[in-house]
């Protein structure tokens, strides 16, 4: 974007630069008259870009383009350049820009705006003008029918020429209809034609930057495109990987069990193995679409003690088998959140898991509760071996974890919920002494 604004600029400053050398110098409102008309001219740049991002059909599109190219059209007519008693104006090169860019019935719009708003400050040979006029519209829809097939030099050198065929054709005739075509010779030609050739100069660098706005939109759409397929096949890749694992394992220990002289107690352990395996890549499977598709939310109050309580009484057989003892510390007052209860449970239950695994060798998974500052605080925090900060950066984004066989989707959805509800989460953590989770949510009965 900076880029195409310094060549604006600089263009403009060129053709300002080329203006003052054909003159030999001329009057300060002059230069700045012409700067006016320059600015004017190219305001419809300045709207392209958002008119672009808009996701709108074409024929919205089109009328867009109308009524800018309209306005520019009747403001250069109404401010026009005068040199050494000539009056010149840009309305051509808006007339060229905006037939070719919006087509047939947006060139016809374009058309009558000029006829009407010539009519309407009163110019002089009406009918002359109009006759003059016409025939540049049948070059204008030559040139459009074959635009957008071309090259950007191209389409430059086609925004010259039908600019020049504009200037040249309208002033030969409307100057022979009029029986003036000395206009055409007079003693201030090498002004006339010079200021004409500038204007060209002009319309060919409006399409330049028009072009290369739209080369870089069509760019920047295919950088995200292929950042939303990478992701995807990333994706894709991970949970094939992940689930690929247990069920390898699985096709191992059914071809184990095959054999006939295997004892029943061997038998019982690969089918538990089976069976475990088999529910560990299901549970990936829930975590994804858990993730990938979540279930419509059921918006109810939460009396966070309870909720608590709940996951506590989930997590407790697990924790025994690991050693480890859970501490609940809760305020005796009401603390009331609004929210989906299932999924809050099951954010906590992923946490409470995770910080289990963390204690290998066991210690305390502590669930704290308060209220400050009109949010409820909720805390989970393990006396397990802890994490980096390169590892608390990368936590709950897709696919990381920090355990051999995790896979970061429980984390990543765990975060998730905790996003949706408003609240948000903070995780602190010191290897060899343990990590801490505080969810913050907003109280239910904060006014209160």
């Amino acid at each position: 974007m900076e880029v195409v604004f310094f060549i604006v600029s600089a263009s403009c400053l060129v053709v300002l630069l080329c203006v003052w050398t054909l003159l030999g110098g001329c009057m300060f409102n002059n230069v700045r008259d012409l700067l006016f008309n320059l600015f004017i001219v190219f305001l419809p740049v300045i709207i392209y870009p958002y008119l672009m991002k808009t996701d709108r059909e074409n024929g919205y599109t089109r009328i867009i383009i109308a009524v800018v190219f309209s306005f520019t059209l009747v403001a250069t007519m109404t401010f026009p350049v005068v040199l050494n008693g000539l009056n010149f104006d840009l309305r051509a090169v808006a007339l060229s820009i905006g037939s070719l860019y919006g087509g047939v019935y947006v060139s016809l719009f374009l058309y009558a705006v000029v006829v009407v708003y010539r009519f309407i400050i009163d110019s002089p040979n009406q009918m002359a003008y109009i006759i003059a006029f016409l025939p540049t519209f049948l070059v204008i829809i030559w040139f459009v029918i074959r635009f957008q097939r071309l090259s950007l030099i191209q389409k430059m050198i086609s925004s010259i020429l039908v600019y020049a065929s504009i200037r040249l054709i309208s002033l030969t005739v409307y100057s022979y209809l009029i029986g003036n075509m000395s206009t055409l010779f007079n003693t201030n030609y090498p002004v006339f034609y010079g200021v004409i050739i500038v204007q060209c100069s002009i319309s060919g660098v409006f399409v330049y930057v028009l072009e290369t706005f739209k080369r870089n939109a069509r760019l920047r759409g295919e950088i995200i495109r292929s950042e939303k397929m990478k992701i995807v096949s990333d994706i894709a890749a991970s949970v094939a990987h992940e689930v690929r694992n247990p069920l390898t394992s699985v096709r191992g220990f059914i071809q184990l069990m095959g054999k006939d002289d295997l004892t029943t107690s061997n038998r019982q352990y690969y089918q538990k193995i089976c069976l475990e395996e088999l529910d560990r890549a299901e549970h990936i499977i829930s975590d994804y679409l858990t993730f990938a598709k979540p279930e419509p939310e059921k918006i109810e109050v939460i009396e966070m003690k309870n909720e608590i309580d709940y996951v506590a009484n989930v997590l407790t057989s697990y924790a025994n088998y690991q050693n480890v003892q859970i501490i609940i510390q809760i305020e005796q007052d009401e603390l009331l959140i609004l929210g989906d209860k299932n999924k809050l449970r099951q954010a906590l239950i992923n946490i409470g898991k995770n910080s289990i695994e963390a204690m290998p060798e066991g210690g305390n998974l502590t669930f704290t509760a308060h209220s400050i500052n009109g949010h409820v605080v909720i805390s989970v925090g393990d006396t397990g071996i802890g994490m980096t900060k390169e590892q608390m950066n990368r936590l709950g984004t897709p696919y990381y974890s920090t355990k051999d066989k995790g896979t970061g989707l429980g984390t990543m959805v765990s975060f998730s919920i905790i996003r949706k509800m408003q609240g948000k989460i903070e995780v602190k953590s010191e290897l060899a002494k343990g990590t801490t989770y505080m969810i913050t949510i907003a109280r239910l009965n904060a006014s209160k």
